[in-house]
């Protein structure tokens, strides 16, 4: 066995990584359809910001799980047993083994992929089939941070902050740390060659809380499992979810500032 081979010994059972899954997905369902709501509905706070407080919440509570999964799981808890173990490396020759950031020429094709299913209407094409079995799911309230472009915001530069802890457990600690730090490296045991299509569908299927858009994200994320993948580098994936974070923090500013409303 090659140094860049998998130790399938020491890969996940099918059991412990829909486990682990579900120790994400479920609390973040719980939060956005009933602990949000109910807050909300009993305080002054707007109930898209209390939804959207509760999902950075279950963001940070990915980010422990993960740190705990890392601690039982290392010999040695250290920095750079950490990076081998998630990935947190230059991208790597697949045959070789050797690290080059030439490798990274990927994240062009990998990010128009990304746009093209994920930034038009295509992913609510695909999205919205889940109704053909599941109609009742359009009953569900739809969870759009884009609501919050109202006046009554102007001036709440606490948003910022909130944006901004938002961009780091969403496109690193939280979910790219479990899904493509934690899960990926130790899906190939049990999905072989096709461990990154299966990541994608389990990150897809992760947001329980936004359903008419699961079926587009399971083929979105591809762009991002993909290189991951294959490079064995988790810095694809942080890349290019965390573009996504641009529009966050430029649409939130532009709300607090009035700027918006000019």
């Amino acid at each position: 066995m090659t140094n860049i081979e998998i130790n399938y010994d020491r890969q996940y059972s099918l059991v412990k990584i829909l486990t682990i899954w579900a120790a994400a997905a479920i609390p973040m369902l719980i939060m956005a359809f009933w602990i949000a709501p109910t807050i909300a509905s009993r305080s002054t706070v707007n109930p898209l910001v209390a939804i959207w407080l509760f999902m950075i919440a279950g963001m940070i509570w990915q980010f422990i799980l993960s740190v705990w999964l890392l601690y039982r799981e290392l010999d040695a808890f250290t920095w750079n047993a950490i990076c081998n173990r998630i990935w947190l490396k230059k991208p790597r020759d697949p045959k070789t083994g050797k690290t080059r950031f030439k490798y990274f020429w990927w994240l062009l094709p990998a990010f128009a992929f990304y746009v093209v299913i994920e930034q038009t209407p295509v992913v609510d094409i695909i999205g919205r089939l889940i109704l053909i079995p599941l109609p009742i799911l359009e009953s569900l309230p739809e969870l759009d941070l884009a609501d919050l472009s109202t006046e009554q915001f102007v001036g709440a530069w606490w948003l910022m902050a909130v944006a901004m802890v938002n961009c780091v457990f969403n496109y690193f600690l939280g979910e790219e740390l479990l899904f493509r730090g934690i899960l990926l490296p130790k899906m190939r045991g049990v999905f072989g060659k096709w461990d990154w299509v299966a990541n994608s569908a389990l990150f897809a299927l992760y947001h329980l809380h936004r359903p008419l858009q699961m079926l587009g994200f399971i083929i979105g994320g591809l762009s991002w499992s993909l290189p991951s993948r294959h490079f064995r580098s988790i810095w694809f994936a942080i890349i290019l979810h965390g573009i996504e974070g641009i529009p966050l923090l430029v649409g939130v500013f532009t709300i607090v500032s009035g700027l918006a409303f000019q």
